[in-house]
C-alpha cells in the first residue's frame, strides 16, 4: 500500500518559517517506496518563508464552502493558493491511487481534528484544514502524525514492504 505524507514530516523544508518536522519514521517510510512526500502550501504557489496562516471564521470545510478565509498573520488572504494547493495535491494522490495519508497535526493546510483557532495566539481548536477536509470529502483516510495507532500501522506497512 502507497500512503503520502506531509513533506516537512518526510524533512523537507516547506513550513512558512523554512524548516521541517522531520519524523524519521515516515522518512523511513519514504525511503522504502511506500510513501510520497505531498505539501499542499508548496502546490498552491506560496514560497518559503512565508507568514505563518490561520483559518479564521470556521475550519476547512468551511473554507470550501466560503465562509470563511485563511489568513497570513501579515493580513494577506491566501485563501486561494490553500485551495489550489489542496485540489493539486487530491490531484496527486488520485492519480496514484492513495487512499490513506498522514499530514501535519495542527496546520491550517493539513490539521485533523484540531487547528490553530485563527487568532494566532498559539491556541486551537476542533476543526481540519484545507486540504483534510477536502482529501476527506474525496475518500481519503487522514491520520496526523501524533495518531496513537500510526508507530503500529508505520510497523505494519514497512513489515508488509520486506515481504512483498
Amino acid at each position: 500500500m502507497m500512503i503520502a505524507i506531509s513533506a516537512c514530516l518526510a524533512g523537507e523544508t516547506v513550513r512558512y518559517d523554512g524548516s521541517h518536522k522531520l519524523y524519521a519514521p515516515l522518512k523511513a517510510l519514504q525511503n522504502s517506496g511506500m510513501a510520497v512526500p505531498v505539501c499542499p502550501e508548496i502546490l498552491g504557489g506560496l514560497p518559503v518563508p512565508r507568514a505563518p496562516a490561520e483559518i479564521t471564521g470556521g475550519e476547512g470545510c468551511d473554507v470550501w464552502a466560503g465562509t470563511a478565509r485563511v489568513t497570513g498573520s501579515d493580513g494577506e488572504d491566501v485563501t486561494d493558493a490553500f485551495k489550489q494547493g489542496a485540489l493539486r495535491a487530491l490531484e496527486h494522490l488520485q492519480q496514484r491511487n492513495i487512499t490513506h495519508v498522514i499530514l501535519k497535526a495542527n496546520s491550517p493546510s493539513c490539521g485533523s481534528g484540531l487547528i490553530y483557532s485563527g487568532a494566532f495566539d498559539g491556541t486551537l481548536k476542533s476543526g481540519n484544514g484545507v486540504a483534510t477536509a477536502l482529501f476527506e470529502t474525496n475518500g481519503i483516510t487522514v491520520w496526523h502524525e501524533d495518531h496513537p495507532e500510526l508507530p503500529a500501522l508505520i510497523e505494519q506497512l514497512l513489515q508488509n514492504g520486506k515481504s512483498a
